[in-house]
């Protein structure tokens, strides 16, 4: 019987080929440098081997290549480039102390264009495993512990989520038993009560084991539970309770050796934000210089389509100041005026309003929301301050007038052009989720995050998931 498990297997290829794609980044950067360069290919070729070496050291130390990163979140990325500014730096001093100007493109061309290069390497991979994973290989089968509650959310979110790499395929519940005295939770089967959990969690039969506040479960139960795992490949998962909060805000602390996690405020003010307004505007205008042609070529189909170019709406920003959004008009000039007529067929969710068939959508309309060219003119908002590229999605005011006091904490941050809403399916997502992805966007806010979204949104216009 083959004992070998999906887990290890996945993390090997995926391992080789960051290593490969780290270091071969080094090389191209390398050869690109020897073709366009001043320096012999005698020089280049021995400096080269150097500066691999050194990058391939400097990446190991930050843990580049731990497997523990691998496939989500941003610290993967974070420390790829971390990697190769560790190497600079050695590469820098190194020329520093030895008084040598060689070391110079090397330091300020061939190591930023190498990370680069590794990092978009790394999207290609993290792009194979995703695909892998929504197709049901490479995943970490988890045997999660709790309520009945607790593991069908649980079950629920690895099924929203399958890029993420788990599937839950048992359960371990207080009484044994599932809802109404049955077997299953949420369609996995129970395998047992808490007092099982420790004889499954060593049959070799999950990866991971997920565990849950439950009654009877005490913290004497979860470290036995860690002890039984030493040694296995089996991991052991404890699920804080809080819910939508992440990495940036969660800081490990421990008080006479009792483990705390310690949750610090989210921030809406400081230097981060100021760089975030700063990079805001300085690539909105980039970007309007760059899709002038475009624009140029939107503008003159919407006007002869008959009617305004330009559709000025108010939408409401941070802190509940309404402004006006800019958009290339894809309805009939009396849009918002029919509106109210086809209200029972709205097909929105929660406050919205979304038609799939919107009769008011003129023809060169379909086309601009289906890579939503229209929402193009969105950039001069975000020069003028209003709107950010990305953020939670700009409501009307009609709908901030039904909101409930959680869904009021989107307005803590200005509205962005993209987010999680739109590289999640955009209007195919019910109002629990869509707000439930800005809240999430609200409390863990990083400049890492916004990079993240922006590289996915490129991905989400192209195939028009949800686009209406």
């Amino acid at each position: 019987m083959d004992r070998r498990r999906p887990g290890p297997r996945w993390q090997r290829w995926y391992r080789t080929g960051a290593v490969v794609s780290d270091l071969l980044a080094v090389a191209v950067s390398s050869a690109l440098y020897a073709q366009w360069g001043q320096a012999s290919l005698q020089v280049v070729l021995v400096i080269g081997a150097v500066v691999l070496v050194l990058t391939g050291a400097a990446l190991g130390v930050a843990r580049a290549w731990d497997p523990m990163v691998f496939g989500h979140g941003s610290a993967e990325f974070s420390r790829v480039l971390r990697g190769f500014l560790g190497a600079a730096v050695i590469v820098a001093l190194v020329s520093l102390a030895s008084q040598l100007p060689a070391g110079r493109p090397w330091v300020f061309g061939v190591l930023p264009i190498a990370g680069v290069i590794a990092t978009a390497g790394r999207l290609v991979l993290r792009g194979e495993l995703h695909r892998r994973r929504r197709a049901g290989a490479a995943m970490a089968r988890v045997l999660a512990v709790g309520t009945e509650e607790s593991v069908g959310a649980l079950v629920a979110q690895t099924c929203r989520a399958p890029h993420e790499g788990w599937t839950v395929v048992a359960a371990c519940t207080p009484t044994g038993r599932g809802p109404d005295d049955g077997h299953l939770v949420a369609g996995v089967p129970v395998v047992g009560d808490l007092d099982a959990v420790a004889v499954l969690s060593r049959s070799r039969q999950f990866d991971a084991v997920s565990v849950a506040q439950a009654p009877g479960w005490t913290p004497r139960r979860l470290q036995q539970l860690a002890w039984d795992l030493e040694g296995s490949e089996t991991e052991l998962v404890v699920d804080p309770g809080l819910m939508e909060v992440a990495g940036p805000r969660l800081h490990v602390d421990s008080l006479d050796g009792l483990p705390l996690l310690r949750l610090t405020h989210p921030t809406f003010t400081g230097a981060s934000r100021l760089l975030k307004e700063l990079l805001d505007r300085i690539a909105a205008l980039l970007l309007l210089v760059l899709l002038a042609p475009v624009l140029l070529v939107v503008a003159v189909a919407v006007a002869f389509d008959g009617g305004p170019v330009f559709f000025r709406q108010a939408r409401v920003g941070v802190g509940g100041r309404e402004f006006k959004m800019i958009k290339f008009r894809s309805m009939v000039p009396n849009g918002d005026e029919l509106r109210a007529e086809l209200l029972e067929s709205n097909e929105g969710a929660g406050p919205m309003f979304k038609m799939r068939s919107d009769p008011r959508v003129t023809c060169v309309g379909r086309t601009l929301r289906r890579f939503s060219l229209d929402e193009l003119p969105q950039l001069l908002n975000v020069v003028g301050g209003t709107m950010s590229l990305v953020g939670p999605r700009p409501p009307l005011p009609v709908e901030v007038a039904g909101y409930a006091p959680e869904a009021r904490r989107r307005l803590l941050v200005k509205p962005g052009m993209t987010g999680l809403w739109q590289v999640s399916g955009r209007s195919d997502l019910s109002w629990e989720e869509t707000l439930r992805l800005d809240l999430r966007y609200v409390e863990n806010w990083t400049l890492a995050l916004d990079a993240r979204i922006l590289v996915l949104t490129a991905r989400a216009v192209l195939r028009g998931d949800g686009a209406y």
